[in-house]
């Protein structure tokens, strides 16, 4: 280790000290729930508006504020899933199964390990991070692109930044199938089956049973079928809405598989963007917007964030790393004209954050 990074991590460690004195590691139970009840009042009210109007125009304002209540239960239950909710441990996980396998129909335990064991130590980091590859559909590296025949190199090259909203409308299905295969395949494996995920499981099916089995108490159970596919349709777009611009925008490097172990603060700092929304958006993205103070500390309640995020910004200036922040409109344009040219996977992290800061 470098004098350079030991420096670093000697820093970090300070700044971990000094948002502990200043109170921004009190947990905010109390107040995330309050948020969390909203989000589950518009995304349930929504629906019943869907389900119960005859009016055109009425059902799609609903589904539309059942789908933002939704994506509210989604950003709220990520800090539980961080165990940053609650001073508890079980508040938090019961908090996680509510609000992913029952609510959203997307596994928690798969969410655990794809997001929170795999995906924050190494974002970005290709091979590692699966959330770095959204192959075969679409080309972010240009490695990608080395390993494809003609055809489907000019539809990399020339296409797929066009097709790219129809492919958005699967991602909700296909995180859930993702999900599903995770849970079963450790209920089906003695060697890691264990109680979190009968729970998981359990929430799962509840979760087709309360969405599709309930409304087919009311409405035809193709009603309740065509309403459920267009939720988790619209949910695939605004989960992309709040996790692309992280991650995904040319600015954000992405790193080759002997990265993963380099310069922690470096690692994060260069591949991860900020995003600056209103109160609406804040509330919305429930700290999702502060992407490099959730990756370097995402322990914190996502309530904290505004406060610490000038704190961070300093911090990172002081010791030369990368802290970029967009509107969030820019920030989704950057998705998307990311796709025109697909990047070279960096092999130098120093490299690659010394070209961001000039």
């Amino acid at each position: 280790m470098s004098d350079e990074i030991r420096s670093r991590t000697a820093a970090l460690t300070g700044l971990r000290r000094e948002l502990a004195a200043r109170g921004f590691g009190r947990k905010a139970p109390g107040r995330v729930v309050i948020e969390l009840a909203v989000h589950v009042a518009l995304a349930v009210g929504g629906l019943i508006v869907f389900f119960a109007s005859d009016s055109v125009l009425l059902r799609i304002a609903g589904l539309l504020v059942s789908t933002v209540g939704s994506m509210g239960v989604g950003t709220n239950t990520h800090t539980s899933s961080h165990y940053a909710t609650s001073d508890h441990r079980w508040v938090n996980e019961a908090l996680t199964f509510f609000g992913y396998p029952l609510f959203l129909g997307l596994s928690a335990t798969f969410w655990w390990n794809k997001h929170v064991v795999v995906h924050h130590p190494a974002p970005n980091v290709i091979d590692v991070d699966d959330d770095a590859d959204f192959m075969p559909w679409l080309a972010l590296t240009d490695r990608d692109l080395g390993r494809v025949g003609s055809w489907r190199r000019f539809y990399y090259l020339r296409l797929q930044w066009w097709v790219f909203p129809i492919v958005l409308a699967g991602n909700g299905f296909n995180m859930g199938r993702a999900g599903w295969m995770y849970a079963i395949a450790c209920l089906r494996d003695a060697s890691t089956r264990k109680r979190v995920h009968w729970i998981d499981f359990g929430c799962l099916v509840l979760h087709l049973g309360i969405y599709i089995g309930v409304p087919a108490l009311f409405v035809p159970i193709g009603d309740a079928i065509v309403g459920y596919a267009l939720r988790i349709t619209l949910m695939g777009y605004a989960l992309f809405a709040v996790l692309g611009p992280g991650h995904l925008p040319a600015e954000a490097a992405r790193l080759s598989a002997d990265q993963k172990d380099a310069d922690y603060l470096l690692r994060q700092t260069a591949t991860t963007i900020n995003f600056s929304t209103g109160r609406v958006g804040r509330f919305l993205c429930s700290g999702l917007e502060y992407q490099i103070e959730h990756h370097l500390f995402p322990n914190l309640t996502h309530t904290h964030y505004p406060q610490v995020a000038p704190i961070v910004e300093e911090f990172c200036r002081v010791h030369a790393l990368p802290y970029r922040t967009y509107s969030w409109p820019v920030a989704l344009w950057k998705c998307w004209i990311v796709l025109r040219t697909p990047r070279a996977i960096e092999t130098d992290l120093e490299s690659a954050a010394l070209a961001q800061r000039l």
